[in-house]
């Protein structure tokens, strides 16, 4: 994604072909809540804003950080997903050969939720931030902390279901319930965002 312009690399998700996919997604959606809280907390700093400038721009640096965690995370995706179709070709004609295989699947299968995982860490992340720049925020901004919340919605849901069709074929019942626990965290996560939209919503009718 870094090295190619927007428009090829949507042409590349959109072709058929297994990379990018929805896990890429995900991670791009972060990053692009990343991006706009950013441009919200610069927008808080100066003269106009003696408060809240300082705190502003440590909120500003640690979403760079967040933003650069995301594209990171979208290669991270498709490593993973390759992973799992390696794994899948191996050879399974002998005993040992399918036994092998087997092993490999459920390895790669737990890599591949790695990266949706950190994702919704990082959603996490961004939504406590969201939540700040709803209340202190430059208000001639302040919808973008609001369209910001939904790419962060959007990206723990798509982590989800990410996480959900790997755990599907995971047979070990440790791997699987720890995905269980990290799915309940994103659901309830995701259904915050919602608070942060209502309340940029109540800022706005004051403007």
């Amino acid at each position: 994604m870094t090295k190619q312009t927007t428009e090829d690399w949507l042409a590349s998700l959109a072709a058929k072909q297994p990379t990018p996919g929805g896990g890429a997604v995900a991670a791009l959606l972060a990053a692009t809540a990343a991006a706009l809280l950013g441009m919200v907390s610069i927008y808080t700093t100066g003269p106009k804003w003696p408060t809240q400038s300082d705190n502003m721009k440590k909120l500003s640096d640690k979403l760079d950080v967040l933003r650069r965690s995301g594209l990171t995370l979208m290669a991270k995706d498709e490593e993973a997903f390759a992973k799992v179709g390696a794994a899948y070709q191996l050879i399974h004609e002998t005993a040992h050969q399918k036994a092998v295989r087997k092993d490999a699947i459920e390895q790669a299968l737990i890599g591949a939720a790695e990266p949706p995982t950190q994702v919704i860490q990082l959603s996490v992340d961004l939504l406590a931030i969201a939540r700040e720049l709803a209340k202190s925020g430059n208000p001639n901004v302040i919808s973008d902390v609001s369209v910001a919340a939904s790419s962060i919605r959007a990206a723990l849901d798509a982590a989800i279901v990410n996480i959900e069709v790997n755990q599907q074929f995971i047979k070990r019942s440790d791997a699987k319930n720890k995905l269980q626990s990290i799915i309940e965290q994103a659901k309830d996560a995701s259904l915050q965002t919602e608070q942060v939209v209502s309340q940029v919503r109540e800022r706005i009718k004051k403007l």
